[in-house]
This record gives structure tokens, sequence and C-alpha cells, in this order.
């Protein structure tokens, strides 16, 4: 059976393996660059920046405490250099781990018929198609947009601007308002509505006090136009680069004649990833929902599955998000109400220096009178990480009373064991 895959992101390349390996012949598409936004524009370039604002930031605490004497000055244009040469050395090794699978990679823009994709006047014949396409920056119809940028301008600034307005109030927007604040830019965030709206009270308000101290965020402010310098709100004119943020748009238009699309262009899928159309699968940003990259991947997994034949669906439940900032946000939500407890941030690695300021981080569990874990979140250097791992236990059922004998790495500063083993004692 001949499966083409459109778009070699997180989804369409983890699909395009998934299917590869089931035995079919897989062809994959990809306009751009393998590796998708996530890799060459996205999560892995805050990455990079993130550990050199880290560093910025660490550095001014050690001279403030006066252990050290370093005054670092940040070179943008190297640093911004030195993330693409390693987002390509890593694009170099899943290109070749793709090939490596048995895919056939194919570079250009692919036009889609009934059973055919076709590149530059070539068909490619196809019994399954999964479209993995992604989603761009939603730019907002306002006067002199055209002056603003988006994220995936960052890298062509040959300095670190001496003012910038970030347009938006969601995890991008306080992403680079935390890198930029840290390089030294005045950072004003302006929210039409509020700012990280669908982050709990308690996490919000320490990133606003903690991890973006420096940042001016401003609520229930708008835009009416941009200029070159700044942009006009309903609060007066604000001087500064403009950079949105303000949302995403799926890249349905290729196949919006074949399949069924929602209100905002998404293509709609059900829990296999089919689509409207007997042939066609779509996985990652395209369908809407969750724009995470393990989301992706999932995605891109269960559409490759059904496409060979293996049934397969989707589970939503449980699914940690995060923030890169000074310290990981990690949080797997619940809208249910339970027993909460809260803890600081432990003492550990990454932490050590900001006990003597109280801020070492925030831990928080949700849970119910029978251990059942609702809801977890965590502010810290190893939060990212424990989240992970929570998600499975909490989708395998873990109660709180199986941390009673729990062991933990040590040094950490996962405080989340610490408050399971509290829960324990109660049941």
């Amino acid at each position: 059976m001949k499966v083409v895959v459109i778009g070699g992101g997180s989804a369409g390349r983890t699909a395009s393996i998934e299917a590869a390996q089931i035995g079919e012949e897989v062809t994959l598409i990809e306009s751009d660059k393998i590796g998708g936004k996530c890799l060459n524009t996205g999560c892995m370039v805050v990455c990079g920046l993130n550990d050199v604002a880290k560093f910025a930031i660490n550095a001014k605490k050690f001279n403030q405490i006066g252990i050290t004497d370093v005054n670092p000055k940040i070179d943008f244009e190297k640093v911004a250099d030195g993330v693409k040469n390693t987002v390509g050395k890593i694009r170099g090794v899943i290109t070749s781990e793709t090939k490596k699978a048995g895919v056939n990679i194919i570079s250009g823009k692919a036009e889609i018929r009934e059973g055919f994709a076709t590149v530059d006047g070539i068909d490619y014949p196809y019994d399954k198609l999964i479209i993995a396409t992604g989603s761009q920056a939603f730019i907002p119809p306002v006067d002199g947009v055209e002056h603003a940028k988006i994220y995936k301008d960052i890298l062509n600034y040959k300095k670190v601007p001496e003012k910038m307005i970030i347009v938006g109030s969601g995890t991008i927007a306080t992403e680079l308002a935390g890198l930029f604040s840290a390089y030294g830019t005045e950072v004003h965030i302006l929210c039409r509505t509020s700012f990280l709206k669908d982050v709990e009270t308690d996490i919000r308000n320490y990133i606003v006090e903690k991890l973006l101290k420096n940042v001016k965020i401003h609520e229930n402010t708008s835009v009416s136009e941009i200029y070159p310098d700044g942009a006009l709100t309903n609060s007066g004119r604000m001087e500064g680069e403009v950079m949105l943020a303000v949302g995403m748009n799926p890249n349905s238009d290729l196949v919006k004649h074949l399949v069924e699309t929602g209100k905002k262009g998404e293509i709609i899928v059900n829990k296999r990833m089919e689509t409207s159309h007997k042939d066609i699968y779509a996985a990652g940003d395209v369908v809407g929902g969750i724009g995470t990259t393990p989301v992706a991947r999932m995605e891109g997994v269960v559409a490759a599955r059904n496409a060979c034949g293996v049934a397969s669906e989707v589970d939503y439940s449980f699914i940690p998000s995060s923030i890169s900032l000074y310290y990981d946000v990690s949080y797997i939500k619940s809208d249910e109400e339970g027993i909460t407890g809260h803890i600081p941030g432990s003492a550990g690695p990454g932490a050590f220096w900001n006990v003597l300021d109280r801020e070492t981080g925030i831990t928080k569990v949700v849970v119910d009178k029978d251990g059942e874990i609702k809801g977890v979140s965590s502010i810290s250097p190893s939060a990212r990480s424990v989240l992970a791992y929570m998600s499975k236990f909490m989708k395998d059922g873990y109660k709180t009373y199986d941390f009673d004998n729990f062991v933990e790495t040590h040094p950490s500063t996962d405080a989340v064991y610490k408050l399971m083993r509290y829960f324990s004692k109660f049941e």
C-alpha cells in the first residue's frame, strides 16, 4: 500500500516513520524543512535562547550576592547563529533517521487531488493520505500590521531590542517576554482580555510576580494601529518593537476541497484521526485542539496506524502543558474540585541560590478523598520532566497511597512526590 504524508513536522514525520515500520511504502512531502515549526522556529529555538537567558539571570543574581563579578554582554546575532547551527545539526540527524526508517522524502510544495499528490509536475500516487501541514501565525487585521514581527522572525534580530511590545496573552507571548526581559529588553505584554487565562490563578500569580517580575503586563488592552517603532492602543501610544503572538491558524487550504473543515479552518477528525474522506487522515496543528509536539506525535502515530489498518485511538486525558521560562512551568489541569496541597519548590540543582530570595518555585496537587490525583502543577527546574511521568501515573490510575514507598533521586527539585507522600498518610 502507498501512503503519502504531507508535512515533515512533529506529526508528519512521526506518522511517516510509523507507517514505514508497519511495512507500507511511504512518501513524505515537505515544502520547507524537516522538523517543522517545533524544531526550526518554535520549541527548540526557545530552548536555545532560554539557556542564554538563564545564564544572564544567574550572572546578575551571583553578582548581587557578591560571589562573582561578571557582566555578560549578549551578542544576539551570534546567539541566533548558534541556535541556527544547532538546529541544523538536529535537522540532519532526524532527516537521516527518517530515511533509515524507509521513508522517501520529497522536497517541494504539493498539490492534492483524488489519489495523487503532485510536486513539481511529478505525481505520487497514494492509497492513503495523511495531512500534517501544521499551522501558521494568525495575523490580525490591524492597520500597519506589516510592521510587526512574529515568532519565526526572532532569529533575524541583529541585536537585543531596547523595547518590545508583545501582543498576546498565551504561552508564546509569555515565553518571548521571559526571554527578552532576561536579555535586558523593556518588555510590555498587551492582552486583549486576561493574561494566561487558562492557567490556574496561583500558578499565574507566581509567573507574574517571580518569573516575569521585570515585564509590564497590560490586560484589557487592544491595539488599533502598529508602527515601525510602536503601537497605538486604547490606553495611548506605546514605543517598542511589536511582536505578535495572538494565536495560530491551521494550514488546511491544501485539502479543503476534499475534506470537511471547521470554522477556523481546522480539519475535522475523529479519535482515529479519520477525516470526512475515507482515504485521508490528519494530525497535528492542522486539526486544531492541543497544539503541542507530544500531542502531534501521538496523533501522527494514531493516524498512521489506522491508515495502515491497525485500529488505534488518541487519548487526550491528563495531557501535560508547559511554559519555558527561567523555571519550567508545567501543569496537568483539572477543573474538578478536591483537596489542594501547596508546597514551595525544593532547593535542588538550578534552584539552590534562589532560596535566599524565597524563589524556589511552587508545586500544587489536587486529590479527592479516595486518593485519586485530579491535577498537578509545578514550577521548578525539573517540572517539565516530572509532569510527563505524572501524566502516565494518572492515566494508569495511580493514587496518592502508591507513593508511600516512593524513593526519589536526590538531590532534586521535584516537590510533587513530597505532596503525594503527605496525602498518602491520610488514606
